[in-house]
């Protein structure tokens, strides 16, 4: 008997509906390319607040990919607050439908599968590889509460870094 992946889609949900999105994209074999070596093992109270000083020069590309969400999809998302860590990162995506463009035509938000897609292979043409899993976690976000809750975990991931559950030495 083969095992079934669990599905991580809700069942008839609308992906480009307004609202906050919190998505998580691992590396595969959750190798860590984005930090510098000399930050991997880093204890949560060496952590720096100026992010760039520990990210690699891969994770420095993913940020610079990061910041171009905003304005690549004109108004329609807007990237709330995001994290790099070593092998993973974590986005907090705010779709926007509807959006009046210059016409007054309403340009509708894309879909969260679409924005990941295109950010991955952006990043991937960056590097010359996909650094890249197949698959993504995402989270709607069920209210201001959870709003807060994934804002606040996006970011204190750095400083449980060594409690992870995504910590891996290689």
């Amino acid at each position: 008997m083969q095992n079934q992946r669990k599905p991580n889609r809700l069942k008839n949900y609308d992906y480009s509906t307004n609202g906050a999105y919190f998505i998580t994209i691992c590396t595969k074999d959750r190798r860590n390319f984005f930090w510098n070596k000399q930050a991997l093992n880093c204890r949560g109270d060496l952590w720096s607040s100026v992010q760039e000083g520990v990210l690699s020069e891969y994770g420095v590309m993913v940020a610079q990919e990061i910041k171009k969400i905003d304005e690549i999809y004109g108004g329609t998302v807007e990237m709330a607050n995001y994290v790099v860590m070593p092998n993973h990162i974590h986005l907090l995506l705010v779709l926007y439908n509807d959006v009046p463009v210059g016409d007054g035509r309403p340009k509708v938000a894309p879909t969260t599968s679409r924005i990941i897609q295109q950010f991955k292979g952006a990043v991937t043409k960056r590097l010359g590889f996909s650094p890249w899993q197949k698959l993504y976690y995402d989270h709607v976000i069920r209210g201001y509460r959870d709003f807060l809750q994934h804002w606040q975990y996006i970011d204190e991931n750095p400083i449980r870094w060594l409690n992870d559950k995504y910590y891996n030495t290689m």
